[in-house]
Order: C-alpha cells, then sequence, then structure tokens
C-alpha cells in the first residue's frame, strides 16, 4: 500500500496502544493519516506509543469503550481492537471482558455511524471454535459452546462481528470485519499465556527451552507488519469481510524452538517436558479470499521475524516489563 493511499485520512484506532494497535497505529501515521489512538491502557502500554507521542498528527485519547466517546472533528475511518486478545486476558475479569467486547463494540459502531465513517472490526480466529485440522475458511460456521469455560469469552467475540453486520444492514454503514490469526513481532506481550511467547522468553533469559511432548504441535504465525498490512488493505477496499488475515504455512513447536535456539548461538538448551493435556494444533487460516480480493498474503519467514522480534525484545524489552 502506498504513503498516498492515507493522505489526509482520519482514523481513529481504538485500542491502539496495545501490540497490533500500536504498529496499526505507526503504519497510519506513516501513511500520511491523522490517527487519533484510544486506549484505556488496561493491556495496552504507553511504551508502545512512545515513538508515536510527539508526531504531528497524532492524538493519544485515554478512555474507556464502555463509557462510550465521542472525537470533534470528521472521521473518515474506526478501527476497532478494545476486546481481549486472550482468552489469559478474559479471565483476569470475564464481566468486564465480556461487556467490553459487546457494549464497547456497540459503542464503537456508534461513533463510525455518527460520523459515517468506515468501521473496521479487528476480530479473531477464536470465532470459529476449536481448531480442526484443516484450514479454515470464511464460510466455517464455528462451533461454540456458550457456557463452556471460555464460552461467554467467544460468544462476545461472535456477537462483535454480529453487531458489526447488523449496524451494515440497518443503516447501510460502511464496515469490514478482519479475522486476526496468531500474530507475532516487536511489542508482543510475552505474558499472554501462548507457546511462542513462553518459549522467546525463555531464549531471552538464556532459561531451557521447553519443549512439550515431541514438539509435534503446530502454530501458524503472521509477522505483526503482515497483518497490519492486510487490516489496511482491507480497510482500503469495499469489501465487507469476514477476511482472514493470518499465515497459512503452519511450523511446528519444536522447528520453532529450534529456530529460537539457533537465533540466539544454541545458549538456551532444549528440554522435553510432558505435554499439557489440552495443548493441540492451531487453527490455521485459508486466505485464499484476502489473495483474491486484496492482493495480499504474509511475505515475512518465521524465521525472519523471529530474529527481529529477538532483536528488538533484546534493544528494548526492560522498558516492556518482561524482565
Amino acid at each position: 500500500m502506498g504513503k498516498e493511499t492515507n493522505r489526509h485520512i482520519r482514523a481513529v484506532v481504538i485500542g491502539g496502544a496495545g501490540f497490533i494497535g500500536s504498529h496499526l497505529c505507526e503504519a497510519l501515521t506513516e501513511s500520511g493519516a491523522s490517527v487519533t489512538c484510544v486506549d484505556n491502557f488496561e493491556t495496552g502500554r504507553l511504551t508502545n506509543l512512545r515513538a508515536l507521542v510527539e508526531r504531528p498528527g497524532f492524538r493519544l485519547l485515554r478512555q474507556d469503550m464502555l463509557d462510550g466517546i465521542e472525537i470533534a472533528g470528521p472521521v473518515d475511518v474506526v478501527y476497532h481492537l478494545t476486546a481481549p486478545a486472550t482468552p489469559s486476558d478474559y479471565l483476569l475479569d470475564p464481566v468486564r471482558a465480556t461487556r467490553a467486547a459487546s457494549v464497547g463494540t456497540l459503542n464503537a459502531l456508534e461513533l463510525a455511524h455518527h460520523h459515517h465513517a468506515r468501521f473496521v472490526l479487528l476480530s479473531t480466529s477464536e470465532t470459529y471454535g476449536p481448531p480442526t485440522p484443516e484450514p479454515l475458511d470464511e464460510a466455517h460456521p464455528g462451533a461454540i459452546d456458550p457456557v463452556a469455560a471460555y464460552g461467554a469469552y467467544y460468544e462476545a467475540r461472535r456477537f462483535a462481528e454480529a453487531a458489526t453486520s447488523t449496524y451494515r444492514a440497518a443503516y447501510s454503514l460502511s464496515t469490514a470485519i478482519a479475522r486476526i490469526f496468531n500474530t507475532y513481532g516487536p511489542r508482543m506481550r510475552l505474558d499472554d499465556g501462548r507457546v511462542l511467547a513462553r518459549l522467546i522468553r525463555q531464549v531471552l533469559t538464556d532459561g531451557a527451552v521447553t519443549i512439550p511432548g515431541s514438539g509435534a504441535q503446530r502454530r501458524s504465525l503472521c509477522y505483526v507488519d503482515d497483518t497490519v498490512a492486510g487490516v489496511l488493505a482491507l480497510a482500503n477496499s469495499a469489501h465487507p469481510g469476514p477476511m482472514n488475515v493470518g499465515n497459512p504455512d503452519d511450523v511446528s513447536i519444536f522447528s520453532l524452538a529450534q529456530q529460537l535456539i539457533d537465533l540466539t548461538d544454541g545458549h538456551s538448551p532444549a528440554a522435553f517436558v510432558e505435554a499439557p493435556p489440552n495443548l493441540g494444533h492451531s487453527r490455521r487460516p485459508d486466505i485464499t479470499l484476502a489473495g483474491e480480493v486484496l492482493g495480499w498474503r504474509p511475505r515475512v519467514p518465521v524465521k525472519e521475524g523471529l530474529a527481529t522480534t529477538i532483536a528488538w525484545f533484546r534493544e528494548n524489552g526492560s522498558a516492556h516489563g518482561w524482565r
């Protein structure tokens, strides 16, 4: 996407101090857009925005979307990322997390509706339910038990998609739904409970890299720059989604561990441990639709992305809470 694409665009990024949100704010600003970043900093970090706070055209607004929001002046596009990113976030306060994905989304939709702005929901592959052996395409309806342990979390994310589609149908609001699959890179949270985050933390502290079971379980991983490029391409199109944004080329946990060890010159030993009973394969996206409509696919190889991520945390990690 060329830099002229977003020239003079006025964007609101709700949840912009988070991992993906901060990279999205950065990409929009660099493309010439005026950006208002809205965040309540429950999981977002001010340090994620330190390269942006002094830039012309960037404004930071501390606000909880559960209280609603008003933005002065015109708005062309609203990006909504405020729902909890992982089930572990959900467990911190399940009721509030459910309200963030439901009431927060309705308030964000009202903001877009008031300004006649395009609304882009950054949803999640969690809406598909349990992983399947085959790549998931957008026609897959998902299968979720609403009264299971994480049922409310999954259903709240599905509600956000339903609300977005309803506003499109009822008010002719221009909307898009991006279903984000596993994303990694600089500024990712190393305490999010995911396998890759744990492996990176172990490498950064020169601890043993623990491989569960045989390490044959596979992970679909998309570098954050590629994810943001997919979201921006969708926003700049007229397509409503839902559209998968992720990497269809998965990799085994054993291979991930080996690559991380290689990237640190073997300082971290590998250790095989008993696999948790619920550890399986991750969801893998079918990105045919994104390729046909947007001409998008991930460009950054996993090993290259891991090297950049490790280098970034070694240089900036102490300011981002991993050590």
